[in-house]
């Protein structure tokens, strides 16, 4: 039996893996390409990017085990039907609980790796991809700054640079702008400007130049000198400043401790205790589905044939979990109901298709049995 166990977790883990890889990279080529503007906008690096996607993905893990699971276990039971397998280990005498073993271990093991990544990895990820996302923004109207090229920074702001200094320092700046809020459009002329960074967002300021705005009353060219001029970019290209951090962006432990002298994090106190709530449950789907499946494949007749039948109700009924565990999640921002569904669309598949598994469960189905053949015999009597 010993040998059995290991052939069917090794199944099952290849399995799992192979899928598992396959969604991810279909997830991560599809993710990835919101990535792309940012990254060409901005100048940035390829490895920029593909460390901004690898960070995006422990996210979706929470998604793609427990399917990649299901999924696994579905085929290899299968298979194995098929191939006689479980008709030779059920003619050994071995229980469904004994068949299930293996999975369930994999189950286990599947849940253990959930629960790391919700506790802990997939927060500490997201949290980096964001941060890094702000710091490319706020680089973003530095790195535009071509050498003798007029730069759009947005739809009405233009910016010509001659030369760039090794300290960063622009030479020979022009500045164009005719965004809707000013009342007529400015171009300013400086021997010099540097880029710089407060808490109201990016700034270029310029030294020893000129302001030349149309007045719109007489028509007539105004004409500013000045020593230092100030100009704000767009709030999108913001400071790198302290952010406050999302509650999917918090460890397990952090989101029980929010800081009470923030207020934002005292007006949050329901988004952090949904979040608790969802990273517990959530791992939870791995069992779930598991147990579910081996219900549905390993009880009853076998046929050599097949049992698609029982393959499609498997899966549709684990797609139907999945998709109102979704809506569960979405109704708990609203009501404590959608907490306690999330609960019971994970505790209820994982219970009853362990009793179903169970040797209480296959001394009742016994019982029941023996009960309507005896029915039988007296009708036949």
């Amino acid at each position: 039996m010993q040998i059995f166990d290991r052939y069917i977790f090794k199944s099952l883990f290849i399995a799992t893996c192979f899928t598992a890889a396959t969604l991810a990279g279909i997830i991560l080529l599809t993710q990835s390409l919101r990535f792309l503007e940012l990254i060409i906008s901005a100048g940035a690096s390829g490895a920029t990017f593909w460390i901004l996607s690898m960070m995006a993905l422990p996210r979706f893990m929470e998604i793609i085990l427990p399917v990649a699971l299901m999924a696994a276990t579905v085929f290899v039971y299968n298979r194995m039907t098929l191939d006689s397998e479980l008709t030779v280990m059920r003619a050994t005498g071995a229980p469904p609980m004994r068949l299930a073993r293996p999975s369930i271990i994999m189950a286990i093991l599947t849940m253990i790796a959930l629960l790391f990544i919700t506790m802990w990895l997939a927060p500490v990820s997201q949290r980096g991809m964001n941060e890094m996302r702000q710091v490319i923004k706020a680089q973003y109207s530095t790195l535009l700054f071509r050498e003798g090229v007029f730069n759009s920074i947005r739809p009405g702001l233009t910016v010509f640079i001659r030369s760039r200094a090794s300290d960063g320092t622009l030479r020979g700046v022009m500045i164009h702008d005719s965004r809707p809020e000013n009342k007529s459009p400015v171009t300013v002329l400086a021997k010099s400007g540097v880029v710089v960074a407060t808490d109201d967002g990016q700034q270029v300021v310029v030294y020893d130049g000129s302001r030349q705005t149309l007045n719109p009353d007489t028509k007539a060219l105004e004409r500013l000198n000045f020593e230092r001029y100030t100009i704000d970019l767009p709030e999108d290209s913001g400071p790198i400043s302290e952010r406050w951090r999302e509650p999917d962006e918090r460890t397990f432990l952090e989101l029980f401790r929010p800081d009470r002298n923030n207020q934002r994090d005292a007006e949050s106190g329901r988004a952090f205790m949904l979040e608790v709530n969802r990273r517990i449950t959530n791992p939870l789907l791995a069992p779930a589905y598991t147990v579910l499946v081996l219900a549905l494949l390993l009880l009853g007749s076998t046929n050599r044939r097949g049992q698609s039948g029982r393959v499609i109700v498997a899966i549709g009924t684990c797609v139907l979990i999945q998709g109102l565990y979704l809506a569960a999640s979405s109704l708990s921002r609203q009501s404590n109901w959608g907490i306690v569904l999330m609960y019971a669309l994970t505790l209820l598949p994982l219970a009853g298709g362990l009793f179903l598994l169970s040797s209480r469960a296959d001394k009742l189905r016994q019982a029941l049995l023996f009960k309507r053949r005896g029915r039988q015999a007296g009708v036949s009597a």
